[in-house]
Parts: C-alpha cells; structure tokens; sequence
C-alpha cells in the first residue's frame, strides 16, 4: 500500500465514525478528492488508483455500518474476488468527487457491489465488485453469516440480468 493510499485509510478510519450511520447495505458515499499521486503521465486519475480508492470506500461503508468492529473481534476480513469497471469521464488533480457503494445482492459465498464515482451530476466510472469475508483462521464466511453479524435477516433481492450474468462468469 502507497503511503498515499495509507494515510487516506486512516482518514476514512477516522471520519467515517462522525459521518452518518448507513445501513450495511448501503448506499454509502465516501468523499475524496483527486491528489497530486493519483495522476498517471496524462494527468488524470491512473485507471489503477480508482480500483484502490473503491478499496477505502468499502472500509467506509464497513465502519459506518457497524460493522468493522464485529469482523475484526470475530477474525474475518474481506477480499476482492472479481471486479470490473467503466469508464465514462476522466478526474482530474484536485476534483472533488464521491463513491457511492451499494450492495446489489449475494449469493452463498459472495456479495456483489455497485460502486458509482460520482461528480456533480456526473458519473465518472462505475464498477462491480464480487467480494467475499474470509477467516484469520481460515476458510471462508458465508453472507448469511455476514449478515447475521449485523443484524439483517433478508433475501438477496434479485440482480439485474446484466450483473446476474457477470456474477455467474465469475464463479
């Protein structure tokens, strides 16, 4: 990890606790803004630095959900498992802009996200993510029981055919 990208993990660390509580569902939006070590040789946001930032936006949704606590006490952590991602506009150095992150549904191993980069009106790029929780110990922790740690008891609603049919090429 870039200390870039470490410094702007203890930042979300520390303001998501004063930021609004959402549901662990989402949808969260995480505030940022474009820095100088973000920027590829065209000066805009390196394709990369957008996979990484989605990254701390997740943690944000985490931790304003109450979550964060319950994984760590229980030794669980996520991990990526498959993401994709459009791009529609660019970043540039200082654009202020936000990620809304959603959860779309799950199934028995995974939960599927939407993150959306937002500025102003615009959607800047929008991707999907196939994240699932691990053990310290090892193996793998079902939703089901992801959701139990937070306290929701409902069915995945159903995916978009779209995101249905990416979800089952990444299994």
């Amino acid at each position: 990890m870039s200390m870039n990208l470490f410094i702007r993990l203890i930042l979300v660390s520390i303001l998501a606790r004063f930021r609004t509580k959402v549901s662990v569902l989402g949808p969260c939006l995480t505030p940022f803004r474009c820095s100088p070590t973000d920027l590829d040789v065209l000066r805009h946001m390196n394709n990369g630095v957008y996979l990484s930032i989605m990254d701390l936006a997740r943690v944000d949704l985490m931790i304003r959900a109450g979550l964060w606590t319950d994984l760590n006490k229980n030794g669980m952590y996520p991990v990526v498992v498959a993401e994709t991602i459009r791009f529609r506009k660019s970043l540039k150095l200082f654009d202020r802009f936000y990620i809304e992150t959603s959860v779309l549904g799950w199934d028995d191993k995974a939960f599927i996200l939407q993150q959306r980069f937002l500025r102003g009106g615009d959607s800047i790029a929008d991707a999907v993510v196939r994240a699932r929780f691990l053990r310290k110990s090892g193996g793998s922790v079902t939703p089901k029981e992801i959701l139990s740690l937070a306290k929701v008891e409902i069915d995945s609603p159903p995916l978009p055919e779209h995101i249905k049919i990416w979800n089952q090429n990444q299994i």
